[in-house]
């Protein structure tokens, strides 16, 4: 597929961490209109489906499961164990928290985390969700995926069920992970058939303003579905999320496409893990402290601190391991 770097991607993944830090950084309205809520909703959707588009693209065209683990683990854990020895030793915190925290299991019952590792429920998804892939495809081989769409509809269903719009428990929220693996299986069986790539084409040749309206009205039914009032919309939020970044991908000529492919984007992608890891130790520090209008006078500086140290995390700590994590992985995978 000669469109593998999926370029609208890092526009979307610069989105959600934008609304994400937005959310936990900045009031963003009256309390009573709940757009905080709305925008968090809205970043972790778009980010989850994102991972699962792109991990389950990956293992649809790499065969080693331990190639898969290797890379992903080496991309995620050296980070987060760092920001996590130093928060839980600072915390003082017991065994069985370094144990929840270390092994990403802390966002299940008996909650682990705590006021500064809060943000790291995701992560414990993020994990469980690649161990959880990772083994249905070492048993089932690459058939296994077929199966990510009943799953996903299998978790909602948990959801709806026990009446939960949206919590940070992986049984209540890795269906916006699934959706995205949905939507990876989706694209790429229609690439990988003459009719459906032919659809495709026709699809970005047609009227744009059309195509505008319908990303439009996608857009306003996914805003709904991340809102709390939203409540039943709650349940479709995985999908819309999916669906939303899926008109983009099918469509690289829509003004929403365009608007995704720029650099400054680009870059707030690519330093978002670690803007996403950082930015609550900060709030601990003097950048952090003080009454409403004190607090909120330093987020100038606050940002500049935490792009700072998010770009030396990036480029002079976490691409050290992501190298390691590649080389180990192509000798492991060698031997295998």
């Amino acid at each position: 597929m000669a469109e593998k770097r999926f370029i609208s991607l890092d526009g979307w993944r610069g989105i959600s961490i934008l609304l994400v830090l937005a959310t936990h950084l900045l009031p963003l309205g009256p309390k009573i209109l709940q757009i905080n809520a709305m925008t968090a909703a809205m970043g972790m959707a778009l980010f989850f489906s994102l991972s699962g588009f792109l991990m389950t693209t990956f293992l649809l065209h790499h065969t080693s499961i331990t190639d898969f683990l290797i890379r992903r683990f080496f991309r995620i854990i050296p980070l987060a164990w760092l920001y996590i020895a130093i928060t839980l030793f600072i915390s003082n915190s017991t065994s069985e928290v370094w144990v929840a925290h270390l092994l990403f299991y802390a966002n299940w019952p008996p909650m682990r985390l705590l006021d500064i590792t809060a943000h790291f429920w995701s992560l414990c998804v993020e994990i469980q969700f690649y161990v959880g892939i990772a083994l249905l495809v070492s048993i089932l081989s690459k058939r296994g995926l077929l199966l990510i769409p009943l799953i996903c509809i299998a978790f909602t269903s948990y959801r709806y069920t026990n009446n939960v719009y949206i919590a940070i428990n992986t049984y209540y929220r890795i269906d916006e992970i699934l959706s995205g693996s949905c939507l990876a299986l989706l694209y790429n069986y229609i690439y990988n058939h003459k009719q459906g790539a032919l659809n495709i084409k026709l699809f970005k040749q047609s009227n744009q303003i059309v195509i505008s309206l319908i990303q439009m009205l996608i857009f306003l039914l996914f805003l709904s579905s991340c809102h709390p009032e939203g409540q039943w919309m709650n349940y479709f939020r995985p999908y819309l999320a999916a669906i939303l970044v899926g008109t983009t991908l099918m469509n690289s000529n829509s003004k929403l496409s365009k608007v995704l492919d720029n650099r400054f984007l680009v870059y707030i992608a690519t330093v978002s893990y670690a803007l996403y890891i950082i930015h609550p130790i900060l709030g601990e520090t003097w950048l952090g402290e003080g009454d409403k209008i004190v607090k909120y006078s330093k987020r100038p500086l606050f940002f500049i601190a935490l792009f700072i140290l998010a770009h030396i995390s990036t480029f002079y700590f976490e691409k050290r391991f992501i190298k390691i994590g590649k080389k180990l992985s192509a000798l492991v995978t060698r031997k295998i």
